[in-house]
């Protein structure tokens, strides 16, 4: 029993470990610049140099902080778009790939039954989303300590505990493509296009008269500003992000069962 789940969570633990070590090598740069910011601008002055569809964009607050900057260039930027779409890339493989290359015949020839197959190979990807989120909150607190730059601990945990719902969503969002198109390019391209779709719909959403429209959108519910510059953690909004997840992983269960490989 869930062989397949021990066989993808073993292929992904190398390419995870890259993945953390290019993510610290992003945060160590974010935190090695932020001193030349802090010392050449009072308060926010930085942010008058940015278009304001930039700022609602990116959902910038203030760039005065470490938290602030942290939140605006490493976590908006790298972890809700950035990590977002590699985990939809990723989801977007974990069907169509077999498919594809014509092993999906000989894979269902096993004892194994489809919604098994589609429920083990999506619970491999905590392997990266897991790994990512425990290597990087030490990199983050040493490199505020290295700076002067006090940070709190439980935020920075915090920010990265709750980011993981999320990144299942963002995941769930490639699964489904995965099981929808046959060809992997195609599903990866279109996870890719659909995942930075909501975000960009979302962003430019908000405040509108269509707000509305971006209820079931992940991005909705992960906010670093909050995390970070409030100390809120909005659990409300992680028990809709598992929600979403879920019917995402069943209705790609389903789809894939009834489909004709």
């Amino acid at each position: 029993m869930f062989e397949f789940l021990r066989y993808e969570a073993r292929k992904r633990v190398k390419g995870s470990l890259y993945l953390s070590l290019g993510m610290m090598a992003l945060a160590g740069m974010i935190i090695w610049v932020y001193p030349s910011f802090r010392d050449s601008f009072q308060e926010d002055e930085l942010l008058d140099a940015y278009p304001p569809q930039i700022l609602q964009l990116f959902d910038v607050e203030t760039m005065a902080s470490l938290e602030g900057f942290l939140a605006f260039e490493f976590y908006v930027f790298g972890w809700v778009i950035l990590l977002g779409l590699y985990l939809a890339y990723s989801g977007a493989g974990l069907i169509a790939d077999d498919v594809d290359r014509g092993r999906m015949d000989t894979i269902l020839a096993m004892p194994v039954s489809r919604s098994q197959l589609v429920a083990e190979k999506f619970a491999a990807l905590a392997v990266p989303i897991v790994t990512v989120n425990l290597l990087l909150p030490p990199v983050i607190l040493a490199g505020g300590w290295l700076i002067d730059e006090s940070l709190s601990v439980a935020d920075v945990f915090a920010v990265h505990l709750l980011s993981i719902p999320y990144l299942f969503a963002c995941a769930g969002i490639g699964l489904c493509c995965s099981v929808v198109f046959d060809r992997v390019g195609i599903a990866q391209r279109a996870a890719l296009g659909i995942t930075f779709g909501i975000f960009l719909g979302e962003s430019l959403l908000e405040g509108t008269g269509y707000e509305f429209l971006g209820a079931v959108v992940p991005m909705r519910y992960y906010d670093p500003n909050a995390v970070l510059l409030q100390g809120e953690y909005d659990l409300v909004g992680v028990a809709i992000l598992v929600a979403i997840t879920l019917v995402l992983v069943l209705a790609s269960s389903a789809w894939f069962t009834r489909k004709d490989v």
